[in-house]
């Protein structure tokens, strides 16, 4: 066993885990965060994905502790009041179905629309291609990715 020091969702969380646990099994086993889903265990399917320093990573497959030093967020830290602009737009355009995929494709479309604010189709088919979602909610992904968009840039010019 390690004594791990990991930044989550913004507070430093200290766990007892071997060295090489997957960050999955970190957050959903010893710190409860179970919106990160298990699905495919080898990083293809995209239901694991959090934000590791703002970038998508599959925590299947990243050993939680080389994870120390970098921020790390999960669905439940994106916003913690369900208000992140990306969740308001997929809520509005009824995006889930089964919604085991949802946290990962959220979290990859919140990072998509901080690198590219005003995404093309192209920009958005290539960033969500890695986030399976076995219903095939893709269009309604894209419309509401868009929609997201529309609402992060009527905040910035509101502040």
């Amino acid at each position: 066993m390690s004594r791990l020091k990991l930044n989550i969702n913004g507070k430093t969380h200290t766990v007892d885990a071997p060295p090489d646990m997957p960050l999955l099994w970190v957050l959903r086993d010893k710190l409860n965060l179970v919106g990160t889903k298990y699905s495919c265990g080898i990083g293809i399917c995209g239901s694991c994905t959090v934000l590791v320093d703002g970038e998508p990573a599959r925590s299947c497959t990243l050993p939680a502790a080389a994870m120390a030093g970098n921020e790390i967020t999960t669905i439940e830290g994106l916003a913690p009041k369900g208000d992140h602009p990306v969740q308001v737009a997929w809520n509005e355009e009824d995006v889930p179905q089964c919604g085991y995929c949802q946290g990962g494709q959220i979290l990859t479309a919140a990072a998509l629309l901080e690198r590219k604010p005003d995404p093309a189709d192209e920009d958005i088919d290539a960033a969500m291609a890695g986030v399976i979602c076995r219903c095939g909610t893709y269009y309604r992904i894209r419309k509401a990715i868009k929609l997201a968009a529309r609402y992060a840039a009527e905040l910035g010019s509101a502040s």
